[in-house]
């Protein structure tokens, strides 16, 4: 008798759309399993993947404006998701970034968890969020900061629900080991490295493309590129637009959001592309170098295990340059370094390097990770 699979993921709203989502499309492509969510808004889009499909939700599904953002039921999320019901699955796959992975299952059942991060507001982000929000001043921020306490001990104690863990780069395998003490295999997330065009010849620009948030440091970019006088195109939307907009000088396009065409139009036509985040595995760099545009990134991260800095690789064997610090001055060094590299970068090899990073061998390594699990079912995790 075939194994009856649930794929458990966070939410699904048109807004919700990085690289989380595309690790679960990927793993619905190869494995035929029910899925469930705190809420959807997705199987009603016709330009969904996920259209049509049944979606079992959480009562957080009726609460007023949660397809523009569900984040303002924090509290409630560890409640909504151990009310999803699965106990007639054989083997559960959570995609968690926040919640998913607290689902409820029983002793015979199997629980493996892609875990992209884990819930970056209740752990390093705390003191940013804290600072950031309202909800962190006053009385109200000492309710604030026991609900982020109530939280980090309900994650923690969650990752003992899970039999098996995968992380999606090794910084946040080592990030799940710190916060959890649970080890994890690194599988890399899917890149769909032939949807984006490869153009050896590069227009005189650079650009990023981000979600418009602080800890996306797309500030700092814009006061660099403020500094440097150079052409800069920022592509993303988000509550930190209007602070972007006014920073920017004239050589410098905000053009907010836009449709893939038009991202990847700009990405394959870029001299470089641009990136000051610490980010877990960071899709958009490899998306970048696919289009056999180079990358100046922060160092750290999964930037790190996507990005050769061109100073230290063999020749034309560097795809970026690595700077070590988020400040102003570190990033005008960088741009500058890229500029005297420029000659040192083959469009062609940027490509082949990103292509280990593809959708066919994510699935591969996927799958057999999966296979491994299910040989081992009968056997404690705690034995292997």
């Amino acid at each position: 008798m075939p194994l009856k699979y649930a794929l458990v993921h966070e939410w699904f709203t048109p807004k919700a759309t990085g690289g989380s989502e595309l690790v679960v499309r990927e793993i619905l492509n190869h494995i035929d399993a029910d899925v469930y969510a705190l809420i959807d808004f997705e199987s009603n889009n016709p330009d969904s993947y996920l259209y049509k499909r049944q979606i079992g939700t959480t009562f957080l599904q009726h609460f007023p404006h949660t397809d523009s953002g569900i984040r303002r039921y924090l509290a409630l999320m560890p409640l909504a998701i151990e009310q999803l019901d699965l106990r007639r699955y054989d083997v559960i796959l959570s995609s968690s970034h926040a919640v998913a992975k607290g689902v409820l299952t029983t002793p015979d059942q199997l629980h493996i968890c892609y875990c992209h991060s884990p819930m970056r507001y209740i752990w390093e982000l705390t003191f940013d969020y804290l600072q950031q929000s309202q909800l962190g001043k006053g009385v109200v921020g000492w309710g604030t900061r026991y609900l982020l306490h109530r939280l980090r001990l309900w994650d923690v104690v969650t990752a003992n629900r899970v039999d098996y863990f995968i992380a999606n780069s090794q910084y946040t395998a080592r990030r799940i080991w710190r916060c959890y003490r649970r080890e994890a295999t690194v599988i890399h997330p899917p890149v769909h490295i032939e949807g984006f065009p490869f153009l050896p010849h590069k227009e005189d620009f650079y650009l990023t493309v981000s979600r418009l948030v602080s800890y996306k440091q797309v500030s700092l970019i814009v006061k660099a590129f403020n500094e440097l006088q150079r052409p800069l195109v920022v592509i993303g939307t988000g509550p930190d637009m209007e602070k972007i907009r006014k920073l920017a000088k004239s050589n410098i396009k905000i053009m907010g959001w836009q449709p893939d065409d038009v991202v990847k139009k700009y990405m394959a036509n870029a001299k470089g592309f641009v990136y000051a985040a610490c980010e877990d595995f960071g899709i958009a760099l490899v998306e970048a170098q696919a289009c056999g545009t180079p990358v100046i990134a922060y160092g750290a991260g999964g930037a790190l295990e996507t990005v050769r800095d061109v100073r230290s690789s063999p020749a034309f064997t560097g795809t970026g340059l690595l700077f070590k610090e988020q400040t102003q001055t570190a990033l005008v060094e960088a741009v500058e370094s890229f500029e005297a590299y420029q000659g040192k970068f083959d469009p062609e090899y940027l490509r082949s390097h990103a292509a280990q990073f593809s959708v066919s061998i994510f699935a591969q390594r996927y799958l057999d990770f999966l296979n491994t699990c299910n040989q081992k079912k009968t056997v404690s995790p705690m034995m292997v």
